[in-house]
């Protein structure tokens, strides 16, 4: 290790050389506070940027080890020290300066959830941040002593400010800390009471705007009140007693008017299965951590799907107990998503009918009328939906706007109204029987089994250079391949693509042996990360694996799943 003098030297004595003499400054170095590793060093200024980390040894950082004692309290300690860091950038960094990404100071962008990040590393030895600089050049000649700007002006104020626990608002920071351990606490304990979701009085569901996850905090902003027929309490750790609407087991109804909040109430359940910091308005919206959304997703590919309890009889005689298409029709793709999602483990559905093929839904009385059972392909969901949770245990929450005929099959009915929920399962259940008569059920047999797939080595072999990468929140480039995920809507940070692009690889490597099924390949991988942290899955081995998020079972298989060059066999 070099003392922080050896890269002021090293700087100065490059100033004004080829990009290519940044080489040079690789390694680690001694500031008088922490230790200062830079780990990868771009090629030129448009390259992606340099990976540095800081690491300051627990002596000096101080933070109370009640802060990081339990997995929980570290993943939302190391989240906000991500965040603070990023703040610290905002107020010292000067930003661009010079060619391509010269002079830009940056760190993982952390949203409204909480998440397992390998941005930050807490323990009982140090706390380390993970992030990148751009090193400053004027076309392709290094600037110098912008770079000494960098290293021995603005990172030193950035960590001062952010990486030592006196120097933080440790009010906020503990409050975040007990925050994460009490919605880990509530999701733990919703199984028990016989719930898949919660909803606190008080909650804030609507957001900022539909391109901000922010709460909304101007105009009528109506906090959320819970039904009394459905009101629960629970005692939290930190936070004490806590009331609001649970979400018993079984089929939901979400109904009301345009606009009265179905759809948001939904998407709060949908991001329930994450964690929220403080200020979020879903704090405790908490729901199973397994919850999957499913919608109509015109155009993915499927492979070898047994969708035969929803898709049967189609012409030509295709066989729908191993369906696989290039190009899946709404009807197709929702029973798919369904299926697939049962394949890897849920105990929730969550489905919108705003989102979801019309006719796989439902078919109503004067449609079966015309149109006779055996030149209809499909068993809508409404009568699959009971024997989902009959048969399976698989619930199912589902925004209905249209459909009355679903009264029939409800456990329970929530209407939104003006965003406030109302618990109208009898008047529900009256309508449901003066109207019993109107529509048949036409499911044949009983949906109770879920065939396992296992994938084949052959799907994921890499040409050549062929590398994986990702691209926003809704892409990964696998090989030459790109997989869509933009309606895999519980996908909600860009780390967690670039997480998964590189647990596939990995999964390929050490698990897919055309023996495991694609649950045992995820599970695998997890066991490996739950053992040995995120960085497990990064080709930077030992070096800076900083922008990974950790994503869920669910969203993994999704993008396998969607994966076009897959293949698998059934295990029957």
């Amino acid at each position: 290790m070099s003392n922080q003098e050896t890269l002021r030297s090293r700087l100065l004595g490059i100033d004004g050389r080829g990009y290519g003499a940044y080489k040079s400054i690789g390694g680690s170095y001694s500031f008088d506070r922490y230790t200062l590793f830079i780990d990868h060093v771009q090629s030129d200024p448009f390259a992606p940027p340099s990976r540095l980390r800081v690491r300051v040894g627990q002596r000096l950082a101080g933070f109370p080890p009640e802060l990081y004692s339990t997995t929980p309290r570290r993943i939302a300690l190391e989240d906000y020290l991500m965040r603070q860091f990023g703040r610290a950038i905002s107020r010292h960094a000067r930003g661009y300066r010079g060619t391509g990404k010269s002079g830009l100071i940056a760190i993982d962008h952390c949203g409204q959830e909480i998440l397992e990040r390998t941005g930050a590393v807490v323990n009982k030895e140090y706390v380390e941040i993970r992030f990148t600089v751009g090193l400053p050049a004027r076309g392709r000649t290094i600037t110098g002593r912008e770079a000494l700007r960098i290293f021995f002006e603005e990172v030193p104020f950035i960590v001062n400010e952010s990486l030592f626990y006196k120097s933080l608002d440790t009010a906020a920071l503990k409050q975040q800390v007990e925050l994460v351990e009490d919605q880990e606490f509530l999701r733990a304990r919703l199984d028990e009471r016989g719930l898949v979701a919660f909803v606190a009085n008080g909650a804030i569901l609507p957001r900022e705007s539909g391109v901000s996850d922010r709460p909304l905090t101007r105009g009528r902003v109506i906090p959320f009140q819970s039904p009394p027929e459905l009101e629960v309490s629970f005692e939290l750790p930190n936070r004490g007693r806590v009331t609001g609407m649970g979400v018993p087991r079984g089929v939901t109804l979400i109904v009301g008017g345009g606009y009265h909040g179905k759809s948001t109430l939904l998407r709060a359940l949908e991001r329930g299965v994450y964690n929220h910091i403080p200020g979020d308005g879903r704090e405790l919206v908490i729901t199973v951590g397994d919850a999957v959304k499913i919608r109509a997703e015109d155009g993915r590919s499927v492979e070898k799907v047994d969708i035969s309890a929803f898709i049967n009889n189609l012409p030509h005689g295709q066989d729908t107990r191993a369906f696989s298409t290039e190009n899946a029709s709404g009807s197709t793709s929702q029973a798919a998503n369904i299926v697939e999602a049962l394949e890897v483990g849920t105990r929730l559905l969550l489905l919108d009918e705003d989102t979801s093929a019309t006719n796989f839904m439902i078919r109503d009385g004067r449609m079966q009328e015309l149109v006779a059972k055996e030149f209809e392909p499909i068993t809508p969901f409404i009568d699959r939906v009971r024997q989902l949770y009959e048969h399976l245990g698989v619930s199912t929450v589902l925004v209905v706007g249209g459909s009355g005929d679903y009264f029939a099959v409800a456990d329970r009915v929530i209407m939104m109204q003006n965003y406030i929920p109302l618990d109208v399962t009898r008047r529900a259940r009256e309508i449901a029987l003066r109207h019993r008569d109107e529509r048949r059920v036409e499911a044949v047999g009983t949906f109770n089994r879920v065939t396992p797939r296992i994938p084949l080595p052959a799907s994921f072999i890499l040409e050549g250079r062929a590398k994986v990468k990702a691209r926003g929140t809704d892409e990964i480039v696998y090989g030459h391949m790109d997989i869509d995920l933009q309606d895999v809507e519980q996908l909600v940070d860009p780390a967690q693509l670039r997480a998964i692009a590189e647990i596939i690889k990995y999964a390929a490597k050490h698990y897919v042996n055309g023996e495991r099924t694609l649950r045992e390949v995820v599970l695998a991988v997890l066991a490996d990360i739950d053992r040995e942290g995120l960085d497990v899955v990064s080709p930077f081995k030992g070096l800076h694996p900083g922008d990974y998020a950790r994503p869920r079972v669910q969203e993994i298989a999704a993008a396998i799943n969607r994966y076009r060059r897959l293949q698998v066999r059934q295990q029957l």
